[in-house]
C-alpha cells in the first residue's frame, strides 16, 4: 500500500518562505513522476509543480520564479520550496505520485493527506 506523507505547512507572513516535504513509501517512487497540487477553498485542485524521475520539472504559471520542486530518490522524498509567499498561495497542498502529472488529476495514482499553507497579509 503506497503512502505519501507531507510536512512543512504552516502560517507565514506574506513575503516569507516555506519548504514542504513529502515522504513516499510502498510505491514506484523511483520511476514515477512526483508533484504538488493545491486546493484553495471553493476552487478546484490545481497542479503547482511536477518533477519526473529524470528530473524534468514543470510549473504552473503562478509558481514560476517562486516555487522550486526537487526530489531525492535515495530517500524517496520530494520537496517544494516556496519563496515570496503571497496571500493567494493560501491552500491545502497535496503531494501526488503517478506516471504522468499534469493539469488533470487523472494521472495521479497516489495522494498525500495534504498540508495547510496559510499566508497572512
Amino acid at each position: 500500500q503506497a503512502q505519501l506523507v507531507e510536512s512543512g505547512g504552516g502560517v507565514v507572513q506574506a513575503g516569507g518562505s516555506l519548504r514542504l516535504s513529502c515522504a513516499a513509501s510502498g510505491s514506484f517512487f523511483s520511476i514515477n513522476a512526483m508533484g504538488w497540487y493545491r486546493q484553495a477553498p471553493g476552487k478546484q485542485r490545481e497542479l503547482v509543480a511536477a518533477i519526473t524521475s529524470g528530473i524534468i520539472t514543470k510549473y504552473a504559471d503562478s509558481a514560476k520564479g517562486r516555487f522550486t520542486i526537487s526530489r531525492d530518490n535515495a530517500k524517496n522524498m520530494v520537496h517544494l520550496q516556496i519563496n515570496s509567499l503571497k496571500p493567494e498561495d493560501t491552500a491545502v497542498y497535496y503531494c501526488a505520485e503517478g506516471p504522468v502529472l499534469g493539469a488533470s488529476t487523472r494521472g495521479v495514482n497516489y495522494w498525500g493527506q495534504g498540508t495547510q499553507v496559510t499566508v497572512s497579509s
